[in-house]
């Protein structure tokens, strides 16, 4: 079964940091590109990061220079290290990543999948 698992949400004060860690698991052949998704209540799921096979980073405005997206392709394993958190960054932090899975002898397919969540909480 492939899946995508994260951890690191919680609680904290507002200038605080909290890291995020998402791994993959599963007949994965290779990892394409990796991100993390963002929704707060009552609002659409936006991009916050994402990071390319070849290290690549992109950001949504509100979150560049405080957070930073890496990857580590060996763990398959992608990180969101959060700084200077403000309480407009609480929302539901996701993962998304694109997969090349091994579906059989020399047989591949691509499917993108998401993580099931994590709550990160800002507090003034």
């Amino acid at each position: 079964q492939v899946q995508l698992v994260e951890s690191g949400g919680g609680l904290v004060q507002a200038g605080g940091s909290l890291r995020l860690s998402c791994v993959a698991s599963g007949n994965i052949a290779k990892i394409n590109n990796m991100g993390w998704y963002r929704q707060a209540p009552g609002k659409q799921r936006e991009l916050v990061a994402a990071v390319t096979v070849g290290g690549s980073t992109n950001y949504v405005d509100s979150v560049k220079g405080r957070f930073t997206i890496s990857r580590d392709n060996t763990k398959k394993t992608v990180y969101l290290q959060m700084n200077s958190l403000k309480p407009e960054d609480t929302a539901n932090y996701y993962c998304n990543a694109d997969l090349l899975l091994v579906v059989g002898d020399g047989h591949y397919r691509y499917l993108e999948v998401w993580g099931q969540g994590t709550l990160v909480t800002v507090s003034s």
